[in-house]
């Protein structure tokens, strides 16, 4: 992935052009919300995100375990991750599509249980890119580099998630914004957004597209969760 080139057309965005285009995405539903209201600064259940606390995610990753029904500690981090990487890209890739990347070093979220991960943006910022290849690299450095590597390496301190299984569950949940993106009603264009994300690392080789949608080459191990035996549409497990 090159930098930025003498020819760039990124900008930076005011403020506002931000919060209206996170707003447009809200507005697609909740699982593409992130909250700029300033005045959730008083509320302290907001964390930090890329989290960093062991303890904290740990106790998340229990709480999914319970919720799924499983013992196993690593196919309920491996389900976590693929949910956080999806709330991630849901509203970047849906702004980005219409010009504008917010920037992430603000991001907090909020959990509670039985309701679903909030996340919150404080001051925010961003910028204004013309090409689809500018957008990609901004959303890329903002969502992998900024939250999904640091989550990672977090989650690897309490258990044990192959490379493979965690980056594709990243491009599962990448691909499957294009559809909740479409689902949601009319929007710009996302597919081809997306296609120059697929062709960065470390999403590049994740899976490949057919004429049923995106095909990983990996298993997020769903297929072990209680009563067993089910597998997600794009499952590298599945007869095709």
């Amino acid at each position: 992935m090159g930098g930025m080139t003498a020819e760039s057309t990124v900008e930076r965005a005011e403020p506002r052009e931000v919060t209206a285009a996170l707003a447009e995405a809200a507005a697609r539903g909740p699982f593409f919300e992130i909250v700029t209201d300033p005045d959730q600064e008083v509320d302290p259940t907001w964390r930090p995100m890329p989290e960093r606390d062991t303890a904290r995610l740990i106790g998340l990753t229990e709480a999914y375990a319970e919720r799924l029904g499983t013992t196993e500690r690593r196919v309920a981090a491996s389900i976590l991750f693929q949910g956080l990487a999806a709330r991630l890209w849901s509203p970047m890739v849906t702004a980005a599509a219409r010009g504008i990347v917010p920037e992430l070093s603000g991001l907090h979220w909020r959990w509670a249980p039985g309701a679903p991960i909030a996340l919150w943006l404080a001051a925010p910022a961003g910028r204004r890119a013309g090409t689809t290849a500018e957008r990609a690299e901004l959303v890329h450095r903002e969502v992998v580099d900024g939250q999904l590597r640091p989550l990672r390496e977090t989650m690897l301190g309490f258990v044990r998630l192959a490379d493979g299984l965690l980056w594709g569950n990243a491009a599962s949940a990448l691909a499957g914004t294009v559809a909740g993106t479409l689902n949601a009603g009319p929007a710009a264009p996302v597919r081809p957004l997306v296609a120059e994300l697929f062709a960065r690392e470390p999403l590049a080789g994740t899976g490949t597209f057919d004429r049923r949608g995106f095909v990983r080459r990996s298993c997020c191990l769903y297929y072990r969760v209680p009563p067993g035996g089910e597998m997600c549409g794009d499952c590298c497990l599945l007869r095709r």
